[in-house]
This record gives C-alpha cells, sequence and structure tokens, in this order.
C-alpha cells in the first residue's frame, strides 16, 4: 500500500471561503483523496482553520470582537459547510490547538538552537491612531517591484512577490487609513539564505512540479533567498518561544505549513497510534501532495522545505504542490467588500453540493484564470449532468425495469460493436486514474462524461427499443453492455460527485455504500441475474436565468432568511 498524505491550504478563518478558495484547494485535494482511497492505498487528508495572523485580527477589529470569538463562531460554521459539501477529512484541526502551539513551538527552538534564527533591529510601519505595529494585512501600499496598488504588507498578491512592510510605497493602515510612522523594533529571523542551494536542486529535480510553481520558485532563488522575520508584533497568534521574545507571536505563515505535520501527529494521537505520522513525513516512499492557489507557492515550495531542512531531520519535502491559478467571479476577482462572488454557504441554499462540485471541477482553472458564470453553471448542470450523464443511466435503468424486470439480462455472442464499446469503456476508466495521478482533474471528469456520451451513443446506435421486438437477445446484449458502463460511473463519479455515486450505488441495488468501494470494481461485472431499484432521476434542470438567480443572490444578502431553494426553479428531467 502507498502511503498518500493529502494536504490543501489551510482556510483563513475571517469568513467563509468563496468557490474560488474551495477549488484552489479543499476541494481540489478532496476529490485526489478519495480517488486514492478506492486504489486501496493509505490516505491522510489533513488540513485546518488558520484562525491567527492579520487577517483575522483585522476582521475582528472591524466587528469589535476579541479574535478567538471569530475563530470559533467561523470554525464550527466551516466544519458544518465543508461537510454538507461532501469534504471527506482525515482530520480537520484549527491552529488553535494546543498540539499545534506545542509542535511549532518546539519545532522553532530546535532551528534556533541548529543556529538558523537570529535577532535584529528592524523598520516597520506604526500607526500612531490606532497605536500598534502593522504587520502583513495591517498595512497596504503600492507594491515596489509592480505597482499593484493594494499590495498588503507580506505579499502581492498581483505578482506574488513575498514583500516587508516597511518595503510598501505610500504605506496606510488599513483599519483607520492613516499614514503610518516608521519605528525600530527587534525580531527575530530565519535564515533561509542558507538554503538556497538545496531548494534550487530540490526544485529542479522535483519533476511533478507544475510549471508554474518550478518558474516562480526559480526565478525568487535566482535573486537569492533573504532572512525572513519569523515573529510579529501581534498579541493573537502563537506565543514566540525564543529567550527575550517573551511579548512577539509567530509569524502565521511559519506556524501555518508547519500545520501539516501538527494535524497528521493529531490525527494518529487521537488514533492512538503516536508514532505512525513519522511513516508519512519520514518514510521516502510516502507520497506528500499540496493542493493551493498560486499565490501560495513561495509558503510551499521555499519557506516549508527550508523550515523542514533547518531542523537537521530527513523530513520529506513536498512531492507535489499542485498551485492552480485564479478562478474569477464573471471576469472580475472575488471580493468580500464589493460584494463580488459567491461563497459557499450562500452557493449550498442555491443548488445540491454535487452541482456545484462537478461545475467547479469541470472548469477548474489548471493552467489558466478561469471565469465562473452563471451562464457556466446553468450549462454544467443542464447538458452535462441532466442531458448526458443523468440520461444515459435513467435510459438504461428504466429499460432495464420495464422490460426485464428489473433484472440485468444475460448476454450471448456478443458482437463487435458490443465487445468495441466495453473495451472502450475500460480504456476511458484507465485515462480517468492517468489524469487523476497527473492531477488533471478537469481532464479526468471529462472522460467520465465521456462514459455517459458514449453509453448515450451505443444506445441511439443499437436501439434496443427496436430490437426488444425483432430480436430480444440483441437488446438484452445491448442493455448489458449499458448496464457495465453504468456501474463503472457509479466508482468513475465518486470522487468528483460523491452524494450523486452513492445515490447511483443505491440505484444499482450494491451492497454497502460506494465509499467502500475500490477502483478495481470498474473491472468486475454487474452479474445477469442481478436485480436493481426503480430508476430514479438523479439531477434537475436549473429553470432559471442567470439574471434571476444573481438577483436571488443580491435580494438573500440584504435578508439572509430569504435565501432558500424555493426561489429557484429547478424542473424534473424527462
Amino acid at each position: 500500500l502507498a502511503k498518500i498524505l493529502v494536504t490543501s491550504a489551510w482556510p483563513y478563518i475571517n469568513y467563509v471561503p468563496h468557490l474560488g478558495n474551495i477549488v484552489s484547494s479543499i476541494l481540489s485535494a478532496d476529490v485526489v483523496a478519495r480517488y486514492y482511497r478506492l486504489k486501496g492505498d493509505d490516505v491522510v487528508y489533513v488540513t485546518g482553520s488558520d484562525e491567527h495572523g492579520t487577517p483575522i485580527e483585522v476582521e475582528a477589529v472591524r466587528l469589535g470582537i476579541p479574535p478567538k470569538q471569530l475563530t470559533d463562531q467561523n470554525h464550527e460554521k466551516v466544519v458544518d459547510l465543508f461537510e454538507r459539501w461532501g469534504i471527506c477529512f482525515s482530520n480537520y484541526t484549527r491552529t488553535e490547538n494546543p498540539l499545534h502551539k506545542k509542535f511549532v513551538q518546539d519545532l522553532l527552538l530546535k532551528i534556533y538552537d541548529n543556529g538558523y534564527i537570529f535577532t535584529q533591529e528592524t523598520e516597520l510601519p506604526y500607526c500612531p491612531k490606532c497605536d500598534r505595529f502593522l504587520p502583513d494585512r495591517f498595512v497596504e501600499g503600492i507594491c515596489p517591484n509592480c505597482g499593484y496598488k493594494q499590495a498588503r504588507g507580506d505579499q502581492c498578491e498581483t505578482c506574488g512577490s513575498l514583500l516587508e512592510p516597511a518595503k510598501l510605497i505610500q504605506p496606510y493602515c488599513t483599519i483607520c487609513g492613516s499614514t503610518p510612522v516608521i519605528k525600530r523594533s527587534k525580531h527575530w529571523y530565519f535564515d533561509m539564505s542558507q538554503f538556497n542551494e538545496q531548494l534550487r536542486n530540490y526544485i529542479k529535480n522535483n519533476k511533478q512540479l507544475p510549471d508554474n510553481a518550478r518558474n516562480f520558485s526559480l526565478n525568487i532563488l535566482k535573486e537569492g533567498l533573504k532572512p525572513r522575520p519569523v515573529t510579529r508584533d501581534n498579541e493573537w497568534g502563537i506565543p514566540a518561544p525564543f529567550p527575550g521574545a517573551e511579548d512577539k507571536t509567530i509569524y502565521v505563515w511559519v506556524e501555518a505549513v508547519l500545520g501539516y505535520l501538527s494535524a497528521t501527529v493529531e490525527y494518529f494521537k487521537k488514533r492512538g497510534e503516536e508514532e505512525r505520522w513519522k511513516e508519512y513525513w519520514f518514510n521516502k516512499e510516502a507520497k506528500t501532495l499540496y493542493f493551493i492557489g498560486k499565490d501560495n507557492i513561495p509558503f510551499h515550495t521555499l519557506i516549508l522545505p527550508s523550515l523542514l531542512l533547518a531542523t537537521h531531520e530527513d523530513y520529506n519535502l513536498p512531492w507535489n504542490v499542485d498551485s492552480i491559478e485564479f478562478l474569477m467571479f464573471e471576469g472580475q476577482a472575488f471580493s468580500k467588500s464589493r460584494r463580488i462572488g459567491i461563497w459557499i454557504d450562500e452557493a449550498l441554499e442555491l443548488f445540491p453540493a454535487d452541482y456545484w462540485r462537478y461545475t467547479l471541477i469541470s472548469m477548474r482553472p489548471e493552467t489558466k484564470d478561469t471565469n465562473f458564470s452563471w451562464k457556466t453553471l446553468i450549462e454544467k448542470v443542464n447538458s452535462d449532468l441532466n442531458d448526458t450523464l443523468g440520461n444515459f443511466i435513467h435510459r438504461t435503468l428504466t429499460f432495464i425495469n420495464q422490460h426485464f424486470n428489473s433484472v440485468v439480462p444475460k448476454p450471448s455472442k456478443l458482437d463487435e460493436h458490443d465487445k468495441s464499446t466495453l473495451e472502450s469503456t475500460r480504456k476511458r476508466v484507465e485515462k480517468i486514474a492517468q489524469n487523476l495521478e497527473e492531477f488533471k482533474l478537469q481532464e479526468a471528469l471529462r472522460h467520465v462524461i465521456g462514459l455517459s456520451h458514449l453509453g448515450n451513443r451505443f444506445l441511439n446506435e443499437k436501439e434496443p427499443w427496436k430490437t426488444i421486438k425483432t430480436n430480444p437477445q440483441s437488446a438484452a446484449n445491448t442493455i448489458y453492455v449499458a448496464a457495465q458502463i453504468v456501474k463503472n460511473l457509479a466508482i468513475t463519479l465518486e470522487p468528483f460527485t460523491p452524494f450523486t455515486a452513492q445515490k447511483l450505488w443505491k440505484l444499482l441495488n450494491l451492497p454497502d455504500t460506494v465509499h467502500e468501494q475500490t477502483w478495481n470494481e470498474t473491472k468486475k461485472d454487474l452479474p445477469p441475474g442481478h436485480k436493481i431499484n426503480k430508476a430514479k432521476p438523479l439531477f434537475s434542470k436549473i429553470k432559471s436565468t442567470e439574471e434571476e438567480l444573481q438577483i436571488i443572490l443580491e435580494k438573500a444578502r440584504s435578508n439572509p432568511q430569504k435565501l432558500s431553494k424555493s426561489n429557484v426553479r429547478v424542473g424534473k428531467m424527462k
């Protein structure tokens, strides 16, 4: 059994994630984790709520509540939402967890003892009006590298550069808007420059890395890594463990990437297998997979590996960092303040989770920024799910119900067309597996839908509704072949649309749940004589127009009680 550790970027809990957040990390990781579980591999999928750092503090200050109150509320909310989205974590934890805090402090002390952390006086923006230093998202200004006007103090979201707050041009406090002064403050720095060569070799030789992650990282390494501060002048966060750093906290990105380790430790500790986490972090056969958005590349390809190297222990460095491009909404970036986009709680009030899971993966921005629109959602649900996938399954199962007394017919002397269709099915299933292992999720899903195209075409060419009268055995052969495609769909849909896959598994009257099966089930026929249940439509068409859906969402935002499925017009599949 292969050991696969799947991780996804820890969602900031200053607010509920939006569609762009979930497709880049949580959902993509879930699809791959589900696939490897079906393969029979030893899969652990970990992540959690990122509760520290300035985005939380900024939001809490705006709401006038303590940061802990905000993160407690939002953590509970997203745990419930992820469950409703069908996300199957091994451990979804949080950075306020005492085990995480201690793990981070111990590991950083080890790096400090190894001589890679030093102190330095530094100049930082300070807001006299708010009486606080302005790290990270407490300060914005013009990016010194690309000129973007709203660059944050730690990173420019346009060019991706790692920044330092004092380097911003025309900085301003994000709380009160006033211009900060520069003050000196003592901080603890991690000397990343000592790992330049090791990291260059690691990135150059890591064949799995996508081009965007490799090129971006090598460009930063070309300039040479500089020491990075690991402490902040925040009150909210993990207390820094270094001697003399009593009033400092740990920089959120340093502790968040170490959360992948602490979450694995916690998972096995809960299971009473305290040492087994090491099998995923030290065993060289194990694979660690990271699912992130492209703006998080340097934290996973440079900061995390350099922290692991600095322990002088032989940790596994990331095997793959799958960093996709951005999902836009109707041509614009998602923005909470400007109400642009759809958030994952709103999405579920409109349509079932599988409609969103399918649509998002089918347009996953794997090589370039991609635009989500209501039009796309309507097309994906109505054309792909309803008219193609749902239609093929419904045609096949109702035919078995009506003409074969709900029993899979016995084939006899399959003709070349029958055999070649079964062979095409087998090849397509292999292609789906290959795509998933290459993290081409969009293409994998296209091949799943391709199975139902294949099935529909086969039925149209064979016309069993005619041959049932003239040559019943030919009709039996046709429907037997179609039933095998339906069974294959139940398995191959599971990583993408788990709720639908389970409904289909039940319609086929198969034992246990589809989630407990293995990918090898695709090689086993649905046997002749097997009795299925009465067919029911798996999907409904969206009858509302794009404009109507946007209006429903806008109205609901001004009155959240109003957002309910009853506002959205769906029709039953014929």
